[in-house]
């Protein structure tokens, strides 16, 4: 298929009615307004990775053995200082080989525990990379399965935003703080059942500091996450704004509007670093306040302790071992405070994610497609309506048939509908009212794939991606040969040109074409169409770009391949469609004159007003 790049070109953008959605390059998106609750996010994000859950359980399983065997290791070491303790008191030998016996089972202790936490950090790694591709693969089929107006309300840069940086920053978010997260929660767990095995006093003690850590880690959890979600809001924003700007850098300096650019970009890049300021601040304050309750509970522990140990109690080994654990309490949930910034940015970042995935897609396409066996190339509207805004209709009530090998132009002020009309044979919209057949089936019952295969279209603006000169117009028949594309190039006087590069039709070209001028670009998009051989051609102002005599030459070119298929042309030099079989004037989304061009001069309407216009612009 030819050109068939799925964004609205600029004159379809001013063509959309002016209460429809932003369609300039400088409108803004809508980017969503409310964000969810930390929570459910959350817990989304967690359930995308079920399809590891085996794994998911293995990771689990190792970070309870490995815990638990950790947690046992204070314990240890206090049998062992209590052997010394007690060998010291008695006035008796010290028993080493019990000291050395417990060490050992410490070491072993230990280096096993080790061994089990790399082996859960390495399956960990494996599920959260394969969740996030999985998340990568289901934003890419989901905006292929969005419709285009999703696009025209959305700037490039934020939707890019979107897939590339909140992307990035759940993937980053997930590796560092599912491990930490799963391994200080079971700390937690496993301590505290220790410390309630030495002492229920002491591990009451401790627990005061549970609730109050709560209850700080949630008043600033609730006042920092807005402030996180307004940040990478302000990141999207600030990308669409850098994005725009690089991509229409010339018109920048050719206007002189450098000063507006950069005031524009300065007020967005203070706005986004207030509004991280803040959620970095906010979110911050909440490690030093738990390093703060768990030094308060530390001293209240070991003076208590101390205590029991001298009314004999407690030995003095288990009191150290209890104030290890307190220092193990306390540090897991240090470590989840201080992770609460990072983990509120990568949910904020889901957040927008997930908005991206829950929009609403293109009407499916029909349960029972039906194909087009032998494609004429005839193409019907029946009483079509439609319109961008509900309240503002475009076209209303239109019918006309083009037969097949006929060139049906289009012709008509700017936001008459023209583009809109093509876009509509396109099914890049659906209708309001009526509807369009191809060869008489609908088309909403035809596969949009099986449709647009049928379809080679040529826009104003040439859309080239990286690769070779020859790639770029294989991309309308893949499977074409050498000769095919040779073919191709020089009936379209792409060949002319080619032969001055340097690696001739091996040259490579950037994603925007910006080794190529303007018009070289427009003739390889061209001849990516000549070479797709379509049933039905539509020419957007397709030669807008090019010079006069490459223009007349290119018509003939376009006369040949136009012959035998139905065509739509869309025109605003009118001298390019005088051979039209069929020229349709249109205004305010309806046809108000259609005839051959002798036909419509001789009736002295609209067609005939601005064909003298030109004319009469052309003698001045």
């Amino acid at each position: 298929m030819s050109d068939t790049k799925s964004t609205m070109k600029e004159t379809e953008r001013i063509e959309a009615p002016a209460g429809g959605p932003g369609r300039g390059p400088m409108a803004g998106g809508q980017v969503g307004q409310k964000a969810m609750t930390f929570g459910p996010s959350a817990q989304r994000m967690v359930a995308r990775m079920s399809p590891q859950k085996h794994k998911a359980i293995s990771v689990v399983v190792l970070a309870v053995v490995s815990v638990t065997l950790m947690a046992l290791g204070p314990r240890l070491l206090g049998e062992a200082t209590d052997l010394i303790f007690d060998g010291y008191l008695a006035q008796q030998p010290i028993d080493f080989d019990g000291v050395r016996d417990v060490l050992l089972a410490v070491l072993a202790i230990y280096a096993g525990a080790s061994l089990l936490s790399w082996l859960q950090g390495y399956l960990l790694n494996d599920v959260v990379q394969g969740t996030v591709r999985r998340m990568r693969s289901d934003v890419e089929d989901k905006v292929n399965a969005l419709p285009l107006e999703y696009f025209d309300r959305q700037p490039r840069g934020e939707l890019l935003s979107r897939v590339t940086n909140d992307i990035d920053n759940v993937s980053q978010t997930l590796q560092q703080t599912m491990s930490q997260l799963l391994t200080s929660l079971l700390t937690v767990l496993a301590v505290l059942s220790m410390m309630f095995w030495i002492s229920p006093t002491l591990a009451l003690i401790a627990l005061v500091s549970v609730p109050i850590s709560m209850y700080l880690t949630t008043r600033i959890m609730k006042r920092s996450q807005s402030q996180f979600i307004a940040q990478w809001r302000r990141t999207g924003k600030l990308n669409a704004h850098i994005e725009e700007t690089f991509s229409g850098h010339a018109l920048v300096t050719v206007f002189g509007r450098r000063p507006e650019v950069e005031r524009t970009f300065a007020v967005e890049n203070d706005a986004l670093y207030e509004a991280s300021f803040r959620a970095q601040f906010v979110s911050g304050l909440i490690m030093p306040l738990m390093m703060f309750v768990g030094n308060l509970n530390y001293v209240v522990i070991a003076v208590v302790g101390g205590v029991r140990v001298a009314g004999g109690s407690l030995s003095l080994g288990e009191v150290q071992a209890f104030v290890q654990y307190t220092r193990q309490f306390t540090q897991p949930l240090t470590t989840v405070a201080s992770m609460m910034n990072l983990l509120q940015s990568g949910v904020a970042s889901a957040e927008r994610v997930f908005e991206l995935l829950d929009a609403d897609e293109q009407v499916p396409d029909s349960a029972v497609p039906h194909e087009v066996r032998a494609s004429r190339g005839e193409v019907a509207f029946e009483d079509v309506a439609f319109s961008y805004d509900a309240g503002s209709p475009l076209i209303h009530g239109l019918s006309l048939v083009a037969r097949p090998g006929q060139t049906v132009a289009i012709v008509g002020p700017t936001g008459a509908g023209k583009t809109t009309l093509v876009n509509l044979v396109m099914r890049f919209y659906e209708l309001d009212g009526g509807r369009i057949t191809l060869d008489g089936v609908d088309i909403t019952a035809m596969p949009r794939a099986a449709l647009r295969g049928r379809i080679g279209m040529v826009l104003q603006d040439a859309w080239l991606f990286g690769g070779t000169i020859r790639d770029n117009i294989a991309y309308g028949r893949p499977d074409a040969s050498e000769d095919e594309i040779l073919e191709a190039a020089r009936a379209t006087f792409v060949d002319r040109f080619v032969h001055s590069l340097p690696d001739g039709y091996d040259t490579v070209i950037d994603e925007d074409g910006g080794n190529l001028s303007a018009g070289e670009r427009q003739l390889v998009t061209i001849a990516r169409a000549f070479l797709s051989d379509p049933a039905l051609l539509i020419l957007d102002e397709a030669t807008s770009s090019v010079d006069t005599r490459t223009e007349l030459l290119l018509q003939q070119a376009m006369s040949a391949l136009r012959s035998d298929r139905t065509s739509f042309v869309i025109a605003h030099r009118l001298s390019t469609i005088r051979d039209a079989d069929l020229i349709l004037v249109m205004e305010d989304g309806a046809i108000v004159e259609q005839g051959t061009h002798d036909e419509l001069l001789a009736t002295g309407g609209a067609y005939s007003r601005l064909y003298l216009s030109q004319f009469a612009a052309a003698l001045a």
